[in-house]
């Protein structure tokens, strides 16, 4: 072989090499969303610690992690969809609407729960003792409308009190709004909203005003405690970066630890981040409530999609919770929790 040969199959060889390395690289900034209230505190922790960019570090990456903020899951999955997101964070019904409609395509499948959660429908009519007593005058705020869990346990609740095929009956009455300013229209009393299906902590802060009742728990629509929130990401992204996946769960687990042992250090970011009018104390007392789990563990999301297999909404179906999340790349055991 001549020299030119040889300086030519080297370069050839530089180039192969330089390609397959780009090919394996991973990217370098990872978009992530969530959304209002303290059920995105996992989250919070993560940004507010710099853990993903931590944990992506010990893994040889050095990554930039970039949070976006949505006031619903179905604009996080747009963006997903639209390669304008990479992590989409959210409640079971948004999830399981975009991982249905993904199956033979994208293949969008949960990372890791972030929680689970009572929600409660609050109201402030007098009139209304239970969701048979709404009327066309009454208008119910919710994240998204028809879509998100709220909307979807407003439907499940609609089933059973008002029977089989009767699941819409309320959604005329429902309006799409951010948790905050939902709260802010309900509680002013000048609006037409005059019940607000929400979350942690707008549900304690509207319950602390005597004009508002519950009417709804979550929990017990479901028959006991579920995910409320969890993270989801397409299968390409998850398939092109596992140590940023990686990086991702173990940093999730270590914002998990710091709010199992540190409450208050845990309060205090989320707080301070959010800019949130509530008390330290009140917000401890949020996140130490034992309805409220911390965990990657997911629970009754297979009920969740029974009953939107049943009404049309989601098609795929699943056997398994497992078949709906990527597999833990850190750990094959048991999801770790941080307190129920």
């Amino acid at each position: 072989m001549t020299a030119r040969s040889i300086i030519r199959l080297v370069g050839t060889v530089a180039v192969l090499w330089g390609a397959l390395g780009a090919a394996r690289a991973e990217v370098s900034t990872v978009r992530l969303a969530k959304q209002f209230g303290i059920s995105y505190l996992p989250l919070t922790v993560m940004e507010e610690e710099g853990l993903l960019e931590k944990q992506a570090k010990q893994r040889g990456l050095d990554v930039k992690a970039e949070w976006l903020r949505f006031t619903g899951g179905s604009g996080m999955n747009e963006a997903l969809l639209s390669g304008n997101l990479d992590l989409a964070s959210g409640g079971v019904g948004p999830f399981l609407t975009i991982w249905g409609r993904t199956q033979g395509n994208l293949k969008v499948k949960g990372v890791a729960a972030l929680n689970a959660m009572p929600l409660w429908l609050v109201t402030i009519n007098p009139a209304v003792k239970a969701i048979t007593d709404f009327g066309p005058q009454d208008k119910i705020a919710l994240p998204t409308a028809k879509t998100s869990i709220q909307a979807i346990t407003l439907q499940m609740a609609a089933e059973k009190a008002f029977g089989p095929g009767q699941q819409a009956k309320l959604d005329p009455l429902t309006v799409s709004m951010g948790h905050p300013d939902a709260q802010t229209a309900m509680m002013g009393g000048r609006s037409e909203i005059t019940a607000h299906f929400g979350s942690p902590p707008f549900q304690e802060m509207e319950l602390k005003d005597p004009r508002a009742r519950k009417v709804l728990d979550s929990y017990d629509v479901m028959g006991g405690p579920h995910t409320f929130n969890l993270v989801w990401a397409t299968n390409r992204f998850v398939t092109e970066n596992p140590k940023v996946t990686a990086a991702f769960r173990a940093a999730l687990e270590e914002s998990l630890a710091l709010i199992r042992d540190d409450p208050a250090r845990a309060a205090a970011l989320w707080i301070k981040a959010e800019g949130a009018k509530i008390s330290p104390e009140e917000a401890v007392a949020i996140i130490r409530a034992p309805q409220n789990a911390w965990t990657t563990k997911p629970e009754r999301m297979l009920a969740y999609l029974a009953y939107m297999n049943r009404a049309g909404l989601v098609s795929a179906k699943a056997d398994s919770e497992s078949e709906l999340f990527f597999p833990d790349p850190n750990a094959a055991g048991t999801p770790k929790e941080a307190n129920r």
